[in-house]
């Protein structure tokens, strides 16, 4: 073992170029650039130097053009497809993240990097320095010495000397004699026919070399192989000059060449900001950061009475809490920060709990003085995701009035291709600003500590710095939002909602726990069939929880089709087991088993668990800036997702019930994305349709399928439905083949037909796709930005799902903005009118509310009123209303 100072690493970077690319897909910034090679291999480089911490350090590449081993033979690497386009542009970038770490990237002309590495691998070793090569090649394998080992990164896999003779039976320079027999596939390095690796090495464990194998074939085993060995001598020793590494280069570098450096922050900065590597750019910036030297601590009641005075006076001011939890509604506060000019402002710490604390100001008294100010409307306030701080200060007995922006909510509109609207990203984005993480306060891992054992002084710092930094992104982002014509979307409906998806967070839905207790007890018995019959049709007991065994069972035992291997064992997933289960029932009981323990595992047991103590009731999260339609999403738990195709999930709805003495109403639009396709289409036989009060599926299934409306039958009428709601998600035929399961020619003419009975459909179709190639964006009814960077992908399969996005978006987004509307109108209404009812959840197209029985018929007017008004349209919005004593039975 040599001394620290003497040890170097050399980066495969052309091997871990396509290893990156190939194991993090579809990855690209807001401008459509591909990025995921280049993210790969810059995490792969970090992991090298934050877990070997190497001083000495080179990333070699393959040079452009062919190596000499081209020269030799011409059918060299023949067989490898081009590389793919999105690659390509890639390789620039990643060579410039190498030299912005300022780390030596090596490459030399005729030759690959594998030569580049033989040569200094040979050179350091000689002088007795230790070398470790990353790289999962096995080619390398040929220069592990005593000095020399490889490290295979991404699967945490060391090879020395050892592992290099249990895989080729000798030593290291047996590598290339096993090699020359067995040649490489991926190389097209020929070898000898009906030799692989197996059987080379066992000849060159026997012969030791090629030629000594060559000079004594008539010793080798089988009259076949001996004639294989003497037509294909030659090429065998063609392949052994192929697989040989140079390692004599005349390469000019030495090993003080290779000594790494700080970082150019400054080209990272610039980098990752244009590749939208956010967590990268937080940790590698060179953005300005904060000084904190006019960020305030208010720790006595005359800067207390100061800051009131200030805010009072203030034409606006941002605020922000830090609380104890990130579930709001059981979040005790520790501070609050406020700023009212960019550069300073106060923190009033209330919970800090530590050894040496100082004393703060009594809670109570804080929050008195506080209430009036930020419960009043006309003063105006800023703050990054509203939602969350007029939650946590709800708790706290303070409610909060007079939102004037929300910059995560301006973000999600203004930049609606940003990868993320967080704090953190839109200071680096838009300010060239480097916020203190929240790792950096409380620590990680084992040593976190909670935010009320941070101490003061540095709590000043982190809480002060997001009031500050939130106020001057409202300064970048609301002209932003004008000059992107964002502003009426947002002033009009999403920031009114933030507090409407606020009080519903706040109210929740109660959920009886006992019916799902008991829910949970049926399909465990329901289960425990299931398992016992899959069992019986397997001949065996086995755990069918388990991939392994059940691959096992199915395509080893049962010897079914349609089995493909994965680098863990058999697939089966869901679409190979949707496909055996056409024919093979014991695959359509381990669907029935997945499904139903899916449900009892995700909502009969764990919905009980997420009952607020103090409530009684579960408080979903309303999602406002994730989805890039518009579209609200529910986390923590989901509760959008509950299957209501099958009689189990639609039990599960049943466990959610109203207050006592109230009932649940369910309001649900009426295919309303087909009503927007047809308006936003401005084809005739649909708006005529809608306005006939016709069934649209059965309308459809009469004009393709040729039949009057009154022969139509359930059959046609489910295939018109689906090819309906195909065509809103850009469905091809062999996508509608597959969910139709007919033929592919059918399919296309079913599609066919429809564009021929519904052409403005088609128009449209290519006209959001034309308007999504100029602008990078498609746009809702209410002018609502929804990103498809991805149109202009090299990638096929990135560019044809884009396609389909630019035809989706504008309906789903048009959709989503419609009941967002209805849900601001619905809202102020039970204030204006000073309603008992609450809206208590959004499940995309449908409204539920907790009503008084008393408020029953004029809910259901006012809902019906304000949903079916929510938009102008060229055909009626319609809404299905629902009353029960659970979702189940008023939906």
């Amino acid at each position: 073992m040599t001394d620290q100072r003497q040890r170097i690493y050399l980066i495969d970077g052309s091997s871990y170029i396509y290893r990156a690319y190939y194991a993090i897909r579809q990855l690209s910034n807001s401008r459509g650039m591909a990025t995921n090679a280049v993210f790969g291999f810059t995490n792969m480089l970090l992991k090298v130097v934050r877990e070997e911490r190497p001083d000495h350090l080179a990333v070699v590449f393959d040079a452009k053009g062919p190596s000499f081993r081209k020269d030799i033979y011409p059918q060299y690497k023949a067989n490898r497809s081009a590389m793919p386009e999105d690659l390509q542009s890639q390789i620039p970038l990643i060579k410039q993240v190498v030299r912005a770490f300022k780390m030596p990237a090596l490459e030399l002309a005729g030759y690959e990097a594998d030569d580049i590495i033989a040569t200094l691998a040979r050179r350091f070793a000689e002088r007795g320095m230790e070398v470790t090569v990353v790289t999962g090649d096995k080619d390398l394998m040929q220069i592990v010495n005593e000095q020399v080992r490889l490290l295979d990164t991404m699967k945490d896999q060391v090879t020395g000397l050892a592992e290099v003779a249990q895989r080729f039976g000798g030593a290291p320079d047996k590598v290339v004699e096993v090699q020359s027999l067995a040649g490489d596939s991926s190389d097209n390095v020929p070898g000898v026919p009906g030799i692989g690796e197996k059987t080379a090495r066992d000849l060159i464990l026997q012969f030791g070399t090629l030629e000594n194998l060559l000079a004594n074939i008539d010793q080798v085993s089988g009259k076949k192989r001996q004639e294989n060995l003497r037509q294909f001598a030659d090429q065998a020793r063609l392949s052994r000059q192929l697989v040989t590494l140079v390692d004599d280069l005349p390469l000019a570098v030495d090993y003080d060449n290779f000594s790494l450096d700080e970082p150019d922050r400054e080209a990272l900065t610039a980098l990752f900001k244009e590749l939208e590597f956010h967590k990268l750019l937080q940790e590698f910036s060179s953005d300005e950061r904060a000084s904190g030297e006019k960020y305030r601590a208010v720790l006595s009641g005359a800067q207390l009475d100061a800051l009131v005075d200030s805010l009072k006076k203030a034409a606006r001011f941002a605020f922000d809490t830090e609380t104890t939890s990130l579930d709001a509604v059981r979040a005790d506060l520790v501070g609050l920060s406020f700023a009212i000019r960019p550069g300073e402002g106060w923190y009033i710490p209330l919970g800090h709990r530590y050894p040496g604390a100082p004393e703060q100001l009594d809670r109570d008294l804080v929050l008195e003085k506080l209430r009036p100010l930020l419960a009043d409307p006309q003063l105006a306030k800023v703050a990054q995701n509203a939602k969350y701080d007029m939650l946590a200060l709800r708790r706290a007995g303070v409610e909060v009035a007079g939102l004037s922006c929300d910059t995560m909510v301006a973000s999600y509109l203004a930049t609606p291709a940003a990868k993320s609207h967080g704090l953190d990203t839109l200071a680096a984005d838009l300010l060239g600003y480097r916020t203190i993480s929240y790792a950096e306060v409380t620590g990680t891992g084992k040593n976190r500590i909670g935010f009320a054992e941070v101490a003061v002084e540095k709590a000043t710092v982190y809480a002060t710095e997001d009031a500050d930094i939130t106020l001057r992104l409202a300064d970048k982002l609301e002209p932003l939002l004008l000059e992107t014509h964002q502003d009426a979307l947002f002033r009009e409906v999403e920031l009114p909602l933030v507090t409407v998806l606020a009080d519903m967070e706040w109210q929740g839905v109660r959920i009886d726990a006992g019916f799902l207790k008991g829910l949970s007890a049926d399909m465990e018995v329901r289960l425990a069939d299931l398992e016992q019959e899959i069992h019986q049709m397997a001949g065996r007991a086995f755990n069918v929880s388990s991939p392994r065994q059940l691959g096992e069972v199915l395509f080893e035992e049962l010897k079914l089709p349609r089995g493909k291997k994965t680098k863990t064992g058999w697939s089966t997933d869901v679409e190979v087991l949707s496909q055996l289960a056409e024919e093979h029932a014991i695959a359509a009981r381990v669907l029935d088993f997945r499904s139903l323990a899916k449900l009892k595992n995700t909502y009969c047991d764990a919905l009980p668990r997420l009952i607020h103590p103090e409530t009684g009731r579960i408080h979903t999260s309303f999602n406002q800036a994730v989805t890039a339609t518009g579209r609200l999403s529910s986390s923590d738990p989901n509760l959008q997702n509950i299957p209501i195709r099958t009689e189990e999930g639609r039990r599960i709805r049943e466990a959610f019930v109203p207050a006592e003495g109230n009932v649940l109403l369910a309001a649900d639009y009426s295919q309303v994305e087909l009503r927007i396709l047809a308006h936003m289409a401005d084809e005739p036989a649909l708006k005529e349709s809608f306005a006939r009060g016709e069934d649209i599926h059965s309308r459809t299934a009469s004009e393709i399928f040729g039949v009057f409306l009154e022969m139509v039958t359930p059959e046609m009428r489910r295939q018109a439905k689906t090819i309906n709601f195909g065509v809103l998600y850009g469905m091809s035929a062999f996508g509608l083949a597959k969910a139709l399961g007919i033929g592919r020619a059918e399919a296309q003419t079913y599609i066919d037909n429809y564009f021929s009975r519904y052409p403005k459909v088609l128009e449209f179709m290519e006209a959001k796709k034309s308007e999504a190639r100029e602008k990078l964006y498609v746009t809702t009814l209410l002018g609502r930005r929804c990103a498809v960077p991805e149109i202009t992908s090299k990638n096929g399969v990135m560019r044809g799902y884009a396609e389909r996005n630019a035809i989706n978006y504008p309906i789903q987004g048009s959709a989503a903005d419609i009941i967002k509307v209805a849900m601001v109108r619905i809202f102020r209404e039970l204030q204006q009118q000073r309603l008992q009812a609450r809206m208590v959840l959004q499940v995309h197209d449908e409204l539920i509310f907790d009503v008084p029985t008393a408020e029953q018929a004029a809910m259901e007017k006012l809902v019906r009123r304000e949903m079916e008004q929510a938009a102008s349209l060229d055909v009626p919005l319609l809404v299905d209303l629902g009353v029960g004593r659970s979702w189940s039975e008023a939906h």
